[in-house]
């Protein structure tokens, strides 16, 4: 396998000891982007640059300068995954997907794969969230302690299955969801090396291809199984296939791609938020006694419908809240298409540009208290939508966002309605920027009881507390009353 570095070098001309730039290892992004993306952003402020002898990273922070690079489509390119692997390979076909197209290829294949997201079709898919939601809770048990990282995986990589593939097969769904969830996993973990060039990027460079050829052949499989069968269900392949049957252009390499990402974006991102907002409800009692009022009040039954959930306003502060603090994408990238001038810096064509969730959601100058868990902020505050971005913006924004909220929206008071959660006392919660991804690391471990009301604080270790301010324990929430029966 050959290099993976496509950073253009400079020359010593082109070195102004002037710019924003920090001297130090790439390798160290990679290895802890929290600790790099607070240090460049504390030394440099909005817009920074890392430089590794010939090499850089640039980085932007707040909305001022994400807006510049989310904006211009046509200079910053998306690549979602950058080992991009032959040009006739499985790796190829794979990535090739909505979120790593660009241009007027993005903008047609964008149109395509809207339909399904739209809002009078993504209502079909509350009925087997619900049914899955059920399923996992149907299974637990008061008086357990479960690995709240765990089950939201499992419960995740159920749902995303279900919606892409349908629950006609839902067995075959689930083993080619955790297939491309393992794909998915060796793109990230290696993807570095197509930026820079080492060992421990390219090791897995083959493993990675053989996968990719599998995980094809099995995604291949269920598109001829749904074509066979008319391909007539409300899960997202099947539309997509009657888009194609109705006339518009997709072929089977197209599908496979959109398959791949789409499920990319939507597994581990929603099951890391349901994590954290589940955790961060734990540690605040007070809002956890609101919000269980609000759904206790106006749920009627196990699950909210459709109806309920825009009602649901506490439910919708404490989400939008938790997205802030603990952003289940805590950066992403653009590629430079072009030469382009990006405020101090002279960008060539190929180097890439880092925004980030984690940073711009925590800057004082946008957020009073922006280490603090806060859903009561939402009732008055109003930012700019590159100040809080957690389906980023423009152009490019994901196109799954009300799919997902719809399915927080359901998950989240299910859970309530049915469990009291709280931590388990002294345990360690660590997170870390993990694939680009904000999640835990190890299990998160909640101990399940009867929805009485009695909310308290268990006090926990870890480096959680370098993430979030979590309030001193208190005293437990006064018990809410009850709705008449």
């Amino acid at each position: 396998m050959t290099s993976h570095s496509t950073f253009p070098k400079l020359s010593h001309s082109e070195s102004d000891s002037e710019l924003p730039l920090t001297e130090g290892s790439l390798l160290d992004f990679p290895s802890n982007p929290i600790a790099v993306l607070r240090r460049l952003n504390a030394e440099h402020g909005e817009i920074a640059g890392l430089q590794d002898g010939a090499h850089r990273l640039f980085f932007v922070f707040g909305p001022k300068w994400t807006q510049r690079v989310l904006s211009d489509a046509r200079t910053f390119h998306s690549r979602f995954f950058a080992l991009r692997g032959g040009k006739r390979s499985p790796q190829r076909r794979l990535t090739s997907g909505l979120l790593s197209m660009n241009g007027d290829e993005h903008k047609q294949h964008r149109r395509l794969v809207m339909g399904p997201f739209q809002k009078q079709v993504i209502g079909q898919y509350a009925e087997p969230v619900t049914q899955l939601v059920t399923e996992m809770l149907d299974s637990w048990q008061v008086g357990e302690t479960r690995d709240l990282h765990e089950d939201m995986t499992h419960y995740m990589l159920r749902v995303t299955s279900a919606l892409l593939f349908g629950l006609d097969e839902p067995e075959l769904a689930y083993q080619i969801g955790a297939m491309l969830d393992e794909w998915i996993h060796m793109n990230h973990e290696i993807g570095m090396g197509a930026f820079i060039a080492g060992k421990q990027f390219t090791d897995g460079y083959d493993e990675l291809m053989t996968l990719g050829k599998t995980l094809e052949q099995e995604i291949l499989g269920m598109i001829n199984l749904k074509k066979s069968r008319g391909a007539s269900g409300s899960d997202l392949l099947s539309l997509l296939i009657q888009a194609h049957d109705q006339g518009v252009k997709i072929d089977d390499g197209n599908l496979v791609g959109h398959v791949a990402l789409l499920f990319g974006a939507a597994h581990k991102t929603t099951a890391h938020t349901l994590c954290w907002t589940i955790f961060l409800l734990t540690q605040h009692p007070e809002i956890m006694s609101e919000l269980w009022q609000e759904i206790d009040t106006l749920v009627e039954q196990p699950s909210p419908n459709l109806g309920e959930i825009e009602n649901l306003s506490v439910t919708e502060r404490v989400l939008k809240e938790s997205m802030r603090i603990m952003p289940a994408s805590g950066y992403s990238q653009r590629i430079a298409a072009e030469p382009v001038d990006l405020g101090p810096f002279r960008l060539r064509r190929g180097e890439p540009v880092i925004f980030s969730q984690f940073i711009t959601h925590r800057l004082p100058e946008i957020y009073q208290e922006p280490n603090a868990f806060l859903p009561d902020r939402w009732r008055t505050l109003s930012v700019s939508p590159y100040a809080y971005l957690p389906f980023g913006n423009g152009p490019r924004m994901c196109i799954g966002a009300p799919l997902a909220m719809m399915i927080l929206k359901i998950t989240l008071p299910s859970m309530l309605k049915r469990f009291r959660f709280s931590a388990v006392s002294g345990s360690e919660v660590n997170g870390a920027i993990r694939s680009t991804m904000l999640t835990p690391l190890g299990e998160l471990p909640v101990t399940l009881h009867e929805p009485d009301g009695q909310f308290d604080q268990n006090s926990v270790q870890g480096n959680i507390h370098d993430l979030v301010k979590l309030p001193i324990q208190t005293q437990p929430a006064a018990k809410p009353s009850r709705k008449a029966a």
